[in-house]
């Protein structure tokens, strides 16, 4: 039987404002019916943190620290808490709702989609499984992030190895479309990460800075070998087919669609007004 084709884009290194602008120009071509579902792979320069599109930049993040850190910075269209793209590999999937046999709920979607990354982990040779919260207070717990740091704990069906998060997701549903994208990490400098986060008191940074050793893990603190970014192209894109059961077919824009792109970026995500909203 012919497995159904899914366009696949390898954007390499992009700033901060194109890598999202390029994310919600595809979820738009794909809502219109111009381009089948997408699973593209890129990395950021300079390294950047990215917030969700929820999170208060006056009250949790540090811009002085970032700007001192030469990083990058950026809202995303998607929830979630604060990401250090640094040394990683960052994926996004975009699908429409109605695909087939996909779930109505976020949550299990959530799961379909990232059965892909499970199997990309499973490729590299790690024991990774899914997050599922066994107590109702857990389950509470979530509701609840305890800080502005999407590595401080994990979510349902995030990506665990030996109970630490390996991967950082966020989803959102736009036109029909669900567009879901995160973070698998090959390495994770925590200094480097709660430096760009506001805190109450020196007390509780410290407190979450000891605590993400504990939660969170990069692929190469884990890997019985060094993993290039390479290789988890390589395993992740395999995962992504076996676990949707499709064939990711290259694609290219067109001037047309990268004049798009350019447009969306200088409009929204290279705009101030939407990176300082909240």
């Amino acid at each position: 039987m012919e497995k159904t084709k899914w366009y696949f884009i390898n954007s390499g290194p992009c700033s901060p404002s194109y890598n999202m602008a390029l994310d919600e120009a595809l979820l738009d071509w794909h809502s219109e019916g111009l381009i089948p579902p997408i699973v593209r792979f890129y990395e950021w320069n300079p390294a950047t943190l990215s917030i969700g599109y929820f999170q208060s930049v006056e009250k949790e993040i540090d811009m002085d620290a970032i700007e001192k850190l030469g990083l990058g910075f950026v809202r995303r269209p998607t929830g979630g808490r604060g990401v250090l793209h640094e040394h990683e590999l960052t994926y996004s999937v975009i699908v429409t709702e109605s695909y087939p046999n996909m779930p109505a709920t976020v949550t299990e979607a959530y799961r379909v989609i990232s059965e892909g990354l499970l199997l990309g982990f499973q490729n590299l040779g790690l024991d990774a499984y899914f997050s599922v919260p066994d107590t109702e207070q857990k389950r509470q717990d979530l509701k609840k992030p305890k800080s502005a740091v999407c590595f401080d704990a994990p979510s349902w069906y995030e990506l665990v190895v030996e109970g630490r998060k390996v991967a950082g997701s966020a989803q959102t549903r736009q036109k029909g479309v669900i567009l879901q994208h995160g973070a698998i990490l090959l390495d994770l400098d925590e200094d480097k990460l709660i430096q760009t986060f506001k805190f109450s008191s020196n007390e509780l940074r410290e407190r979450v800075k000891a605590s993400l050793s504990k939660k969170a893990v990069s692929i190469n603190k884990i890997s019985q070998k060094p993993i290039t970014i390479d290789e988890c192209k390589v395993a992740f894109k395999k995962g992504f087919e076996e676990a949707l059961q499709i064939e990711l077919v290259e694609f290219s824009l067109t001037e047309e669609q990268e004049r798009y792109v350019k447009e969306l970026e200088m409009k929204r995500y290279a705009n101030d007004a939407w990176n300082f909203k909240k």
